[in-house]
């Protein structure tokens, strides 16, 4: 029996072991270039004096609307930084006091709510529906709905209003909800579509395979997934529909007119009205700041999602 032997390689025959390629520069390097230049103390300083403007108007603004007629007909609002003596709430409680203006904040709340649930309501099963179902002619209804992002608001208003006052909604809370939510579901549908659409289609298919129906499906796994760019929608939505004046000023009557159309009418009088104006514009302000910083942790999600991957 002989023996095997073996033959040993050269040491320059031996297979060298691969070299390890360094990682090419690209986005972490970048990424770290910019939160260093985003972190410079100069960078800082331009961000705070821009802070500084922004909120010196609306500062001005608060301290206007507890100081009295009188006093802010004599002299500016910065001189009750010296003189807390000049702040009080009356201008509030008189304002809440005027049946015009208090009723004005109530349509305000009764147009933005509903009108925003409507269309974040809508435009989530009609995303889904797009994204995720087939359907004779889904594509076709698709490519309408994109193009009526570009039709402007101006175009509808006396068609609309001649639609509203034959059947009537004219002058009507209702008809200016309707009108939002009809301008409102096109960007809506097209912003959850294609945020729905990049959900992994296996993971849909799993729950489908566990039996899960579609109304299933999307009540319990894209509603989840889609909470970043749905709190996104309903802030834009909130903000567009809060602040509208033109809609107001033409579908709305005395009755149902909002808080922006009842302060422009009492723009007319500014320096007899001013304690009027101040707190309804503060009030105005003031609540889609809150509804805003209440949402702003889904909004950053929902404003950065797929930035990266």
């Amino acid at each position: 029996m002989s023996a095997r032997t073996t033959v040993e390689r050269p040491p320059a025959e031996r297979a060298a072991p691969r070299p390890v390629r360094p990682s090419p520069p690209g986005r972490p390097r970048r990424r770290g270039r910019l939160a260093k230049w985003l972190g410079s103390g100069a960078v800082q300083a331009v961000l705070i004096v821009v802070a500084l403007i922004w909120i010196t108007p609306l500062a001005g603004l608060f301290l206007s609307s507890m100081r009295s007629e009188r006093d802010n007909a004599s002299d500016g609002w910065w001189t009750a930084l010296t003189d807390p003596s000049q702040l009080s709430l009356d201008n509030y409680t008189a304002l809440f006091e005027d049946s015009g203006i208090a009723g004005a904040f109530w349509n305000t709340v009764l147009i933005s709510v509903p009108a925003t649930l409507l269309v974040v309501g809508i435009a989530a099963l009609a995303g889904y529906a797009f994204a995720w179902l087939d359907f004779p002619g889904r594509d076709a209804v698709f490519l309408v709905v994109v193009g009526l992002l570009v039709v402007p608001v101006q175009i509808g208003l006396l068609p609309v209003a001649k639609l509203f006052g034959a059947v009537g909604l004219f002058g009507t809370v209702a008809g200016v909800i309707l009108f939002h939510v009809a301008y409102g579901l096109p960007f809506a549908i097209f912003l959850l579509r294609n945020y729905f659409a990049e959900i992994p289609r296996e993971m849909l298919e799993a729950a489908r395979m566990d039996g899960g129906g579609e109304w299933r499906i999307f009540s319990r796994l894209v509603l989840p997934l889609g909470r970043p760019a749905i709190a996104s929608l309903a802030i834009f939505q909130f903000l567009w529909v809060w602040n509208d004046m033109l809609v107001a000023l033409l579908f709305a009557d005395s009755e149902s007119q909002p808080l922006t159309v009842a302060l422009q009418s009492q723009m007319r009088q500014f320096g007899s009205n001013i304690g009027v104006l101040a707190p309804g514009a503060f009030l105005s302000l003031v609540v889609p700041l809150v509804v805003f910083f209440a949402f702003q942790r889904h909004f950053v999600q929902g404003v950065m999602a797929g930035s990266v991957k």
